[in-house]
């Protein structure tokens, strides 16, 4: 990242939605890595994860895919929500898994953006394609003098 005051604010931005996001939080997601249209969570499936087949729910890979989603288009402090998403799902994930899912910002103009999300596996095979479209509303993560700061 060649740009600190952006990434200062993506991180800043980050740290201010996941101490609101509950679910994300009862999940288990961790922030690992994050900037300005991209962000880096993981996570451990667990038993209670699981489905009938005993694998990952499908349910937790997408909620995990947009906690990710939510982090990479939320970066510029500029309170954005999707406006539509989808998710292919590739391999299944089993307990004890641990899970990484970043997100690249393929498009942003205006008040909209694209996002690519991967999810992968700890032998970094891929679990789960999610391209998620973002809409910018009114609001802001944290205060606006920290943008120049």
């Amino acid at each position: 990242m060649s740009n600190p005051q952006a990434k200062a604010l993506a991180q800043a931005c980050s740290e201010a939605m996941h101490a609101n996001d509950h679910a994300a939080q009862a999940m288990g997601i961790e922030i690992v890595e994050v900037g300005p249209g991209y962000a880096k969570l993981q996570m451990t499936v667990r038993k209670d994860m699981l489905n009938g087949h005993n694998m990952s729910h499908g349910g937790f890979l997408f909620a995990m895919a947009d906690t990710a989603f939510a982090h990479a288009c939320n970066s510029y402090n500029r309170v954005t929500v999707a406006s539509g998403c989808n998710i292919d799902y590739i391999a299944p994930g089993f307990e004890g898994d641990r899970l990484t899912a970043v997100a690249t910002e393929r498009q942003r103009k205006g008040r909209t953006g694209v996002y690519d999300v991967t999810v992968l596996n700890q032998n970094e095979e891929e679990l789960a394609y999610f391209r998620g479209k973002s809409y910018q509303i009114k609001g802001t993560l944290v205060p606006e003098e920290l943008e120049s700061a």
